[in-house]
């Protein structure tokens, strides 16, 4: 009989082919390239690159596309859903096959934040350019203040559980299934989890997997109202997969000897930026004409 860790590496690759094949056949407007640039490479080899070592995706890409002007604010959440999603399957492997962690709380914490994310992709997808962009501000002020205190060392440093149960599990999953919701808006799971896993008396290092896997399982879920939305850049999503994939693979080889603390403070400056100029630019769009509002999307 398949073990656990089988049974959940077979639904990710089903999962996996599945979105593909979804997103090859989502018809293109004539003339839009899917060809990505090499900023755009570079972009998804950096952002996974650090995702892999705990950093996060989501802030990071989203401060590099609003500084560069790459992809428009509206289309920024669809792009990372779907661009991070096959570097983050490989995340998703490499964790749960080398960290231990209880598979029901696994298994229950995974597919909460599939359901958040489902649920909130149907909403943020149909959400107006402004709306998308003061959610985004806020949520990363949030990520921000995260950032700086996992920096700091100021919240609870765990315990040594492996997994939950009764009260302590109900409070896990509804939490996993809230920040499943909220990534849709562009704010990654990853600091958030580790915090809600700690606070609950786990050992911080079976976050891992679980921030992983959750993020495996909810990003299909979540890109594919995306694809079909059109509410997505496509050469940039390329980007992010084609560049991102090799860098979680080089990442997980080297995740023991980096030196990570003066990249996570420089982090938390530039999304501490980032979202004070999104919040800015959400202030100038709601000045403007009214029909720029309704952010109808499309790629570039």
């Amino acid at each position: 009989m398949p073990s656990a860790k089988a049974l959940l590496f077979g639904v990710l690759v089903a999962m996996g082919v599945a979105f593909i094949a979804i997103w090859a056949r989502q018809p293109r407007a004539p003339g839009t390239r899917a060809r990505p640039s090499a900023a755009q490479l570079a972009i998804g080899f950096v952002t996974n690159f650090f995702d892999t070592l705990g950093i996060g995706s989501f802030a990071t890409t989203t401060s590099l596309y609003k500084l560069g002007r790459a992809v428009a604010d509206e289309n920024i959440p669809g792009t990372m859903n779907v661009g991070h999603m096959i570097p983050t399957f490989a995340e998703a492997f490499i964790f749960i096959l080398v960290v231990d962690v209880d598979m029901t709380t696994l298994a229950a914490m995974v597919a909460a934040a599939t359901l958040g994310a489902w649920l909130g992709a149907g909403v943020v997808s149909r959400w107006p350019r402004r709306r998308i962009q003061t959610g985004m501000g806020t949520l990363l002020i949030l990520a921000a203040g995260i950032m700086a205190a996992r920096a700091a060392r100021l919240w609870p440093g765990g315990g040594e559980a492996l997994g939950l149960s009764g009260a302590r599990l109900a409070v896990a999953v509804a939490g996993n299934a809230l920040l499943g919701a909220l990534m849709t808006l562009g704010i990654g799971l990853f600091a958030p989890c580790m915090i809600l896993v700690a606070l609950l008396g786990m050992n911080e290092t079976a976050a891992f997997p679980i921030m992983m896997g959750s993020c495996a399982f909810l990003m299909p879920a979540a890109s594919v109202r995306f694809v079909r939305s059109g509410r997505y850049d496509l050469p940039a999503a390329v980007g992010l997969t084609v560049g991102g994939t090799p860098a979680v693979i080089i990442a997980g080889m080297w995740i023991k000897s980096l030196p990570l603390a003066a990249v996570k403070w420089l982090v938390v400056v530039v999304v501490v930026y980032t979202a004070l100029a999104m919040l800015k630019s959400a202030k100038s769009t709601a000045a403007a004409n009214p029909a720029m509002l309704q952010g109808n999307g499309g790629n570039g």
